[in-house]
């Protein structure tokens, strides 16, 4: 196998994830998009000073790395700790340490790195298999467990570490690049055309050997990616109790219509069925794929961009099934969301990608992660019915069953995926085709890229999104030909501007409606664009369909869904009431805007019936509402950091309506 030159890819591709060889938008990644303040740049610094550091730390604590040193010293199986996918968590630290660097030119954070690489590839056998928790002796053979062993799943990860180091540091003399290829040089021959006719019961290997093939230019990986997505769903792994359909092995990913099963894996499957698709042209795959996303978002996403419903099987629940005290909404589905999304947005240019991509990051991924950024949520509830216990912070929890953000897990995944997430998040920003340059995410940043036709383009973006709704596109050098900046503006936002104001001084205003606004001009140098977005709160009422909070409402401002926390409704109460189920929802009340925050009528209506022997009665146990307060809701990725407490983002309306006031003329609480 012959590798092309990567720094030919680099030219083609720059430092993003996801670079297909076609589409309707073009990425910009690292190299030239660089976020400089604001929101995501707060969590980029925390990703940097903190959490990178916390996950290696784990890493070695819990043993996952030196799996590695085991192996090549010849010790195992005595000694491996961890699950039989742990090696993934360390090739994912890899790629967070690979995107980081390239992000920011650590020195420290390259000799982290290259030092974790050597201990890798000492493990890598002669023909090219990497793998501590098989194929030695005392250990099942290779491959004898498709259905639950990882192998190949865990592959995926290393190839796209691999990727993200060959992005940023095309000349790099580490050897994580040529690990990679021995690797898929060996899956390539095992599982070919006239191999093994099998699939991982993981999706993942898809997405990290499209990758792969862009990079080095090899066309044996992109072929056995579309070898794998191809026998998807024609049963060659074993039945399990939940079904075909929790590994995507039921129907042909070309024939299925939604996301099922496993949400974590039908997002990864997706993801690189896609790259998949646009790179061979497939045009009916990737239709089958977009008609995928639409039936998943419209039916089966939870209104934080959330995804799976299920916490036995960590599946999408069927149609509507949408519990908010049981939502699953791993952090890692959400990841895996969210590159599903990219990479429909690059194929299609589609701004509904980049608004679940916006609503996915706000509230899911930004929620997972403590504001310190060494505790994580796993699974993210959307109503919690009893405060959380603080967990042990030198223990690994239990998965979802941490009822606080937890350091670790016993199978911890979302940790390195919300680091390599943050440190490749510049790439999400903006992209730019023939026409000019798009812009997708807010956030204060620098853009600087050429444009197809050689112009070259410098913009910055101010703005303190979303506290405010104010993003200003500044130009920075003078064009010699006009071009097309485009803005999306959110589905949520009605009542958008978008002012122009020249270098001259003049300006002029417009409507900007949900979708892409455009600005075409020879742009001087003083230019600005700026879109106003509507950030007062407003409410939001969920599809009938929904049993589980119909009757409910929720409230967003902006891209962020708010919640009800107990510690201010016991504050604005005076202690009359800490329950959040003993609440309910003055709707007639509207929603005001308290700096910021939503404030919202709450009617005080103990639960009745709660001393009830039997939880059902001829007429409504409902009861009549009493005394009404004010209260702040907080942004959902807030929750929680002031100790154990309730919540929910789902507030029962109240009924009957409220009549009597209740509250002094400025609307406090009567004691």
């Amino acid at each position: 196998m012959t590798i092309a030159d990567p720094r030919t890819a680099r030219r083609r591709a720059g430092f993003v994830p996801a670079a297909p060889t076609t589409g309707r938008l073009r990425p910009l990644g690292l190299d030239e998009v660089h976020i400089t303040g604001g929101f995501w740049a707060q969590r980029q610094s925390v990703n940097h000073r903190h959490t990178l550091a916390h996950i290696g730390h784990w890493l070695e604590r819990e043993g996952w790395l030196p799996n590695f040193d085991r192996a090549a010293a010849g010790s195992l199986p005595e000694g491996r700790r961890g699950r039989e996918f742990s090696d993934s968590e360390v090739y994912k630290y890899l790629e967070a340490l690979a995107w980081e660097i390239g992000r920011t030119g650590d020195d420290a954070l390259e000799a982290t790195f290259r030092a974790a690489v050597d201990r890798v590839a000492r493990a890598q056998e002669p023909d090219g298999y990497l793998n501590t928790n098989f194929g030695r002796p005392g250990q099942a053979p290779r491959w004898s467990d498709l259905e639950w062993g990882h192998e190949l799943y865990c592959l995926g990860h290393l190839f796209q570490a691999a990727v993200a180091r060959g992005r940023t540091r095309p000349d790099a003399d580490d050897g994580l690049l040529a690990v990679a290829c021995r690797a898929a040089d060996l899956v390539c021959a095992v599982f070919g055309p006239d191999g093994v006719q099998g699939v991982c019961g993981h999706p993942e290997i898809e997405v990290g050997l499209a990758e792969l093939a862009r990079l080095t230019g090899e066309p044996r990986y992109l072929r056995q990616a579309e070898l794998f997505v191809a026998r998807r769903g024609t049963g060659t792994l074993r039945p399990i109790e939940w079904g075909q359909q929790y590994f995507q092995d039921d129907v042909p990913v070309r024939r299925a219509t939604v996301l099922r099963g496993h949400a974590v894996r039908a997002n990864y499957l997706a993801a690189g069925a896609v790259d998949v698709a646009v790179d061979t042209g497939d045009e009916e795959l990737l239709a089958a794929l977009a008609t995928q996303w639409d039936n998943t978002v419209a039916r089966r996403t939870y209104i934080t961009g959330g995804q799976g419903s299920h916490h036995q099987d960590e599946a999408f629940g069927e149609d509507w099934v949408l519990p908010p005290d049981r939502a699953y909404s791993e952090t890692c589905a959400a990841i895996a969301s969210i590159m599903f999304s990219w990479r429909l947005s690059l194929a299609r240019g589609d701004t509904r990608y980049g608004d679940l991509i916006e609503r996915t990051l706000y509230n899911v991924v930004a929620t997972s992660p403590s504001a310190g950024g060494t505790a994580f949520y796993y699974a993210n509830t959307l109503h919690q019915r009893t405060p959380g216990t603080v967990p042990d912070p030198d223990t690994a929890s239990l998965r979802a069953e941490s009822s606080l953000r937890a350091p670790w897990f016993g199978v911890s995944c979302c940790p390195p995926n919300v680091a390599r997430t943050f440190a490749s998040l510049d790439a999400l920003v903006a992209t730019a085709d023939p026409q000019g340059v798009q812009l997708h995410q807010f956030a204060t940043c620098e853009i600087r890229t050429r444009l197809d036709s050689g112009e070259v383009v410098a913009l910055d973006v101010e703005t303190d999104y979303p506290r405010s709704g104010s993003v200003r596109v500044t130009a920075r050098r003078d064009a010699v030909d006009p071009w097309t900046l485009s803005i999306r503006v959110p589905a949520w936002a009605d009542g958008a501007r978008l002012v122009v104001h020249d270098a001259a001084g003049d300006a002029s205003t417009e409507s900007a409606a949900p979708g892409w606004v455009t600005v075409r001009r020879a742009f001087r140098a003083g230019d600005v664009v700026e879109l106003v977005l509507p950030m007062r709160p407003r409410l939001t009422h969920p599809d009938p369909r929904i049993d589980a909070v119909r009757g409910s409402v929720a409230v967003e401002r902006g891209p962020e869904v708010c919640c009800l926390e107990s510690v201010d409704l016991d504050r604005a109460s005076h202690g009359t009431v800490t329950d959040v189920a003993d609440v309910r929802i003055d709707t007639a009340a509207g929603v005001d805007d308290q700096d910021g925050r939503p404030l919202v009528r709450l009617v005080a209506a103990p639960g009745a019936g709660r001393d009830r022997p039997w939880p059902y009665a001829e007429r409504p146990l409902e009861p009549a509402p009493s005394v009404s307060f004010d209260v702040p809701l907080i942004p959902y990725h807030e929750w929680a950091e002031r100790g154990p407490s309730t919540m929910r983002v789902w507030l029962p309306v109240a009924t009957p309506p409220v009549t009597a006031d209740t509250t002094d003329d400025q609307g406090s609480a009567q004691s």
